[in-house]
């Protein structure tokens, strides 16, 4: 249990950020809910009326019938969540708080930042449905909601989707896009709200309002609701190909670390989330390999490196279990993007700002299937388990130079073995040779 407490602690720093650090407010303290950060109450503490610990947090404000707003209080020791309204110490709750308390805390372990909810309930509900039922109740409850409550959810919404298997970049891809809605003054609780507001985004892409669309459903989902979504057509494009020679212009002029994580990716074509998971243990330098652990729903891989890159790989300093250190996938992302503008702005070529991490997955598949004109082949690579996902990412390009080849001859079976290793296809024999080719 301790092992597993731990890590769902550390998944969730990799979400919300590291407990103890500076918050926006400049103060220090255990990240709370959409990046603030709950203070430690004044002197004297208050203990919690549970376990009678003294370390309890502040955790947003609770509106009674009356108006009046009283402080809430968690405790870090036992997850129990309380307010004082009186001096006799907490209030009528106690008893629900504590029942929910013993229902989640049986199923899994929470960090003490996690607002504690009640248990989900079963089955779904249309959401419009609900409102009809008691539409003016809903909405006055709505309107009561706090800022805190809303951050709080998003906060519980994440740590639901942990506990459903999701990866940590859709857990935090989806988190964004909730805040994002409520930044724009989105109500949740109110569909009609997310909808007029992701309307409204005249700058957004389709693709982007599809992935608040499917976030917002994910987060009904959670409460066993459900809506009718906008309608939306994503629309699919040819993605940009840069040329092999601005790629080694990024790679030539980025950090050591950004360079070899541009040179893995080019060489490899694996997903940025797959190379920044790489161990020191994936690294095979006596045979120039490394294994690829996959993510969403792969095949794993093996793929064979250059010297160069080998060479780059163990340059990197062996600080951590993980060959590009403990930094975050969204750190290293900021710091190719400054580097990126840098780079481009001192070459005077704009097109290196459309280069992405993904962009050299689509070179690599279109590279290989302009060699090999194998789809299987550009499949394995890829690890794909659905040829129609790799068609996404290959294209016919104009190559110049594309129907010319360089001819070579064998005449003993060595020496066809040979040219056949350097990348030459059998063509035909002709007066006792064997007639090889390649493009040029």
């Amino acid at each position: 249990m301790a092992s597993l407490h731990k890590e769902n602690s550390a998944a969730s720093r990799r979400i919300f950020g590291k407990a103890g650090g500076k918050n926006p407010s400049g103060r220090s303290g255990p990240l709370g809910s959409a990046g603030t950060s709950p203070h430690k109450p004044s002197s004297p503490e208050p203990r919690c009326p549970e376990c009678g610990s003294a370390k309890t947090w502040k955790d947003s404000l609770r509106q009674t019938s009356t108006g009046r707003q009283v402080q809430r209080y968690i405790c870090r020791n036992c997850g129990f969540r309380f307010s004082l309204n009186n001096s006799n110490g907490s209030d009528s709750s106690k008893h629900a708080q504590k029942i929910q308390r013993q229902i989640l805390k049986s199923s899994q372990a929470i960090p003490y930042y996690r607002q504690i909810c009640a248990a989900q309930p079963m089955g779904a509900k249309n959401l419009a449905a609900a409102l009809s039922e008691k539409q003016a109740a809903g909405l006055d409850e709505a309107a009561k909601k706090t800022d805190s409550d809303i951050k709080g959810k998003i906060i519980e919404f994440a740590w639901w989707m942990k506990k459903q298997g999701y990866a940590d970049a859709t857990i935090e891809g989806r988190v964004q896009i909730l805040k994002r809605l409520v930044r724009l003054g989105a109500n949740l609780w109110n569909p009609e709200s997310v909808k007029e507001v992701i309307a409204q985004q005249k700058n957004w892409t389709e693709g982007r309002k599809f992935n608040a669309i499917v976030a917002y459903t994910t987060f009904l989902q959670m409460h066993g609701l459900s809506w009718q979504p906008p309608k939306c057509r994503r629309i699919r494009k040819l993605p940009f190909i840069p040329l092999e020679t601005e790629i080694d212009q990024l790679i030539a002029a980025s950090s050591k670390k950004i360079s070899a994580f541009l040179q893995l990716l080019k060489e490899t074509g694996m997903r940025s989330g797959e190379a920044w998971r790489l161990k020191w243990a994936d690294l095979d330098l006596a045979n120039n390999t490394v294994r690829v652990t996959p993510e969403k729903g792969s095949e794993p891989r093996i793929f064979k490196i250059s010297n160069k890159l080998a060479a780059m790989l163990n340059s990197l300093p062996k600080t951590s279990e993980r060959i590009f250190g403990s930094s975050s996938l969204r750190t290293i992302r900021r710091c190719f993007q400054r580097q990126k503008e840098r780079i481009a702005k001192k070459l005077e070529n704009p097109r290196l700002l459309n280069i992405t991490f993904h962009t050299l997955r689509h070179w690599k598949a279109t590279m290989e299937y302009h060699k090999t004109k194998d789809i299987l082949y550009v499949m394995k690579v890829l690890g794909h388990k659905r040829i129609q996902n790799t068609l996404i990412y290959t294209q016919l390009v104009n190559f110049p130079g594309e129907d010319e080849f360089i001819c070579k001859t064998a005449k003993t079976v060595d020496e066809a073995k040979q040219l056949i290793e350097a990348g030459f296809e059998y063509v035909c024999d002709v007066d006792g040779l064997k007639l090889f080719r390649k493009r040029k």
